[in-house]
């Protein structure tokens, strides 16, 4: 029998990329909710999202389903590790979910409270995938392929950090998304709050650098065993950080979003590397979390078939609701 382990790495892999990508800037715009002028412009920075918020979160379903079923030690550990951290994230996303609907059908006095769960929903479930992020990164508690690590162990100031980190990579995301949906006012005052996040998220880029090998030997030795080429990982990341200044100081449009995008993907590498081949840290390997090969390959037959069919629909709807969003045209 063949062995799919690291073909299920690759379609888990690029399902949780995609997830952070699309669903990260629609958080972002959350996150920001506040600093908008009035509701007509919070009526805009929705109606940007509105369309395709919820086909983003089909990814965190597809990366959560061949999660459980390729490598199911995974679920083993990391649920009763991260049972509060899933539960605040899936709260986050609930609460946010439900204001985008009914914020909408609220009178004028009412609005204000759909506004709050807008803005504490993303904030929520933005801080939640850090820490979870911060807790893979920190390692778990495990004998036998068990969890025996406390409800709270995940906590820590570091994950705290990560969370941080998170909201503002997030609120960045979510800046140059409006930058690239709106126009006049508000797009300009977006490329402000997308200076200072992008300050702020390489600000958390180095203190997680200098952080991260103090607290996990195995990082350490997979970073300082590797300067020879290890460095490109960094160069990438601060030039593509300096194209993104530089392209929304040039008031372009498309390639503050496009930049930012690339700098997470660089993130989501960075991190790879120095965690592999772990994905139960510090114990546990992918091939000792794998399923059997007869259950990767009956799964198998249905991701190839689903993954290109979500493709397909992600594509088309963000053509269909391709352009600038105004006071005048929108979603609702």
């Amino acid at each position: 029998m063949y062995d799919f382990t690291y073909l299920w790495v690759g379609i888990i892999g690029f399902g949780i990329l995609m997830y952070v990508l699309a669903d990260g800037f629609d958080l972002g715009v959350g996150i920001l909710f506040p600093f908008a002028k009035d509701e007509s412009e919070r009526d805009i920075m929705m109606n940007t999202v509105a369309p395709v918020w919820d086909g983003n979160e089909t990814w965190l379903i597809l990366g959560g389903a061949g999660l459980l079923a390729a490598f199911p030690l995974v679920y083993s550990v990391f649920l009763p590790a991260l049972y509060i951290g899933v539960f605040l994230l899936l709260a986050g996303l609930i609460f946010r979910g439900v204001a985008f609907e009914f914020r909408f059908k609220a009178s004028a006095e009412k609005k204000h409270l759909w506004n709050l769960s807008f803005f504490a929903g993303s904030l929520v479930a933005t801080f939640a995938q850090g820490a979870v992020v911060g807790a893979y990164i920190q390692g778990f508690k495990t004998e036998n392929m068990r969890y025996v690590g406390g409800a709270f162990d995940w906590l820590t100031p570091f994950t705290v950090m990560t969370g941080l980190g998170m909201v503002v990579g997030y609120a960045l995301l979510g800046a140059t998304w409006l930058i690239l949906k709106t126009e006049g006012p508000l797009q300009q005052r977006m490329r402000d709050w997308a200076r200072k996040m992008l300050i702020a998220m390489m600000g958390f880029f180095v203190v997680v650098s200098l952080w991260t090998p103090l607290i996990d030997s195995y990082v350490a030795s997979r970073w300082f065993g590797n300067l020879t080429w290890l460095w490109i990982m960094p160069a990438l990341t601060l030039l593509a950080a300096f194209m993104i200044w530089r392209w929304i100081e040039k008031q372009y449009d498309a390639l503050p979003f496009i930049g930012t995008i690339v700098l997470f993907a660089l993130f989501y590498a960075g991190l790879l590397f120095s965690k592999w081949p772990y994905v139960v840290p510090p114990n546990y390997t992918f091939h000792d979390a794998a399923s059997a090969p007869e259950s990767q390959l009956f799964l198998l037959v249905g991701f190839l078939f689903v993954v290109p069919f979500v493709l397909m629909y992600t594509a088309w709807t963000y053509y269909v609701f391709r352009g600038k969003v105004t006071s005048e045209s929108g979603y609702h």
